[in-house]
């Protein structure tokens, strides 16, 4: 991998948060492709150099070359953004297999879900499909980072985990920016979970506005449903530490709280009595948590975790449950110490 100031980044995925990407980091001096995988959107991407319907006024620097090839996008790459929703990850990754990239090629996973059918990360993912060699290079990004903000410059943090320091530090270095601002980790586990989990818990944040119940609910909401996943977390060898920063409770904050929330807003729509197939049908973008959901509840009897508040979330969803039935099961479950495991 190069380690001058400029480097060639790939953006593979043309969504709000893709475009968000590319654009930042067109912004901090790096030549940019943005790949898109549909032929006719990306012509029409390269014309508009906007895609008002996921995010409304950002306009495309013009420098970022826009692509169908995936081939194109990826040669001569230093490192590449995959910002693809988790269920089409994996064939994306087997396509890159097949793609000529440089040796050194560094993989930054910008997507927060969990394979349903593997119950694979996608890190797991990565090894599965591309071999250890690229795994101890990939590096995921994740924190409180809704792609509306980033696209208006708006003060952000996130943190990138890659099990190798030297490419951590070198995804830290190329990718920080004057209002996007990068921590390092080492704890792949802890942040991928973190950045996964906390869209199952918006859903139950935005059930409790969409039923009408009040700011105490979501602020207890928000704590347990972070025991939640520290418990899953450290089943799963993670630092419980991870779960306090910016892909823990950062990001679960800014997800159960915020009007850009795609999960939350699904919640919101369930609390007020619709049905989760007409939210999808009109929704024009991933909320990641409603696949997540189905993948938690398997994590969590795999490994003998208690989820209450996930395990609700599901029944909700899934089972038709009625959303005030559920609240009223979490708060008359026996009474327990704050902390347990």
């Amino acid at each position: 991998m190069h380690t001058s100031n400029s480097v060639n980044i790939a953006v593979l995925g043309a969504g709000s948060w893709g475009i968000a990407l590319a654009n930042h980091c067109s912004n901090v001096g790096h030549n940019v492709a943005l790949w898109e995988f549909d032929a006719a959107a990306a012509e029409k991407l390269a014309k508009d150099r906007r895609r008002p319907e996921v995010l409304k006024d950002a306009v495309i620097e013009a420098s970022i070359e826009i692509t169908s090839d995936l081939q194109k996008a990826v040669s001569g790459a230093d490192t590449i953004l995959l910002v693809v929703p988790s269920h089409v990850a994996r064939g994306v990754i087997k396509n890159l297999g097949r793609s000529k990239t440089r040796d050194d090629v560094v993989l930054v996973n910008c997507a927060k879900g969990i394979e349903i059918d593997t119950l694979s990360r996608i890190s797991q993912v990565v090894e599965q499909e591309l071999g250890a060699d690229v795994a101890r290079r990939y590096t995921v990004l994740s924190g409180p980072s809704h792609a509306e903000e980033v696209a208006r410059g708006i003060p952000t943090a996130v943190v990138v985990a890659s099990q190798d320091e030297f490419v951590a530090r070198f995804v830290q270095q190329s990718l920080n920016g004057m209002n996007f601002r990068i921590y390092r980790s080492r704890d792949v586990v802890g942040v991928e979970l973190g950045g996964s989990l906390k869209n199952v818990i918006a859903i139950a944040a935005g059930i409790c506005d969409g039923a009408g119940f009040g700011d105490n609910t979501k602020a207890a909401l928000q704590p347990r449903g972070l025991a939640e996943i520290s418990r899953l977390g450290r089943q799963l060898g993670a630092d419980q530490m991870t779960f306090a920063g910016l892909s823990g409770m950062g990001d679960l904050i800014v997800t159960c709280m915020s009007r850009h929330s795609r999960n939350r807003y699904l919640g919101e729509e369930i609390g007020k009595g619709r049905t989760l197939d007409d939210i999808l049908d009109a929704m024009t973008m991933v909320a990641e948590g409603v696949r997540t959901s189905q993948a938690v509840v398997k994590l969590a009897e795999m490994h003998n975790v208690e989820m209450p508040i996930c395990s609700q979330v599901y029944q909700v969803l899934f089972e038709d449950k009625n959303p005030k039935l559920a609240l009223q099961e979490l708060l008359t479950r026996e009474v327990k110490p704050e902390f347990w495991r």
